[in-house]
């Protein structure tokens, strides 16, 4: 007697494995959606949308971090005073004396009570008497010029006599001095300890000197260089090395000629700073 035949057929294992993968797309869809709407404890966080990242530069903006580094550079030069260059005073641009990066003013008056003064670019002014009883015009020149370790700007005021020597430095005027106390001054020829003021070049940097031209007939000279060593800020000063830099030169040589102005560099007394005003 034959077997009656098994009335449910036997599946093809390829069906389960469709059913299978079919469930599993359905449930990764199912989690995509949830996900994106925002459902979920480990969903990423949106972008910020481009109002508030606008909103939130602004805000940054209007309050700086005060740790920040300021965005301006430079020094911010002497505080202004409430007085300036005196009117009818000479005047001239001169070199940076106070560190912002820009030129100043110096200048002078005349009369009985005669002043040299410095009114810099930020508005301050600072001012020294012209104590000499010279009776020629003064005039000056400002520069800078090696003192200690650094530069300092100094002020030559040339009466004709002597030059006085000024420190610039500071947001000041004052009288630099000598190892006695005394105001530091160079002699024009008046009291026979030298003829002129000059500075010289050493390394890029300007060193102050005393130049003196001697003669026994005019004919020829011989000429002397004493360097002068200021401190910091050149408030004091000292005679340093001296050396001869030129002999048996002529009247016009340039050693002799400079040896009997008053300059600083390319800086020359009467041309490159003011001129005391005629009374």
């Amino acid at each position: 007697m034959s077997e009656s035949p098994d009335p449910t057929p036997a599946r093809n294992p390829w069906t389960w494995r469709v059913i299978v993968l079919a469930a599993v797309v359905v449930v990764a869809v199912v989690v995509w959606l949830v996900v994106r709407d925002g459902g979920g404890d480990g969903a990423t966080a949106a972008s910020p949308s481009p109002t508030a990242t606008a909103t939130a530069t602004q805000d940054a903006s209007a309050s700086p971090d005060p740790s920040a580094s300021p965005t301006t550079t430079g020094a911010a030069g002497c505080a202004e005073t409430d007085d300036g260059t005196p009117e009818g005073a000479d005047t001239h641009e001169v070199v940076d004396v106070d560190g912002d990066g820009e030129a100043d003013t110096a200048w002078l008056t005349g009369g009985a009570d005669r002043r040299f003064g410095i009114t810099t670019a930020s508005g301050a002014t600072f001012s020294v008497a012209v104590d000499s009883a010279s009776p020629q015009r003064a005039s000056a020149v400002v520069n800078v010029v090696a003192a200690g370790d650094d530069t300092a700007p100094v002020a030559l005021v040339d009466t004709g006599r002597e030059v006085l020597l000024f420190s610039a430095a500071d947001c000041d005027l004052a009288a630099t001095q000598n190892l006695a106390g005394a105001p530091y001054t160079f002699d024009k020829g008046f009291t026979g300890q030298g003829t002129g003021v000059g500075c010289t070049e050493e390394d890029g940097t300007l060193r102050l000197a005393g130049l003196n031209a001697t003669s026994a007939d005019g004919s020829t000279f011989t000429v002397t260089r004493t360097f002068v060593d200021l401190d910091d800020g050149a408030l004091n000063a000292a005679n340093g090395d001296e050396a001869t830099v030129a002999d048996d030169a002529g009247p016009d040589d340039p050693e002799v000629v400079t040896a009997q102005e008053t300059t600083c560099g390319e800086l020359v007394v009467g041309e490159d700073g003011p001129v005391e005003p005629e009374s």
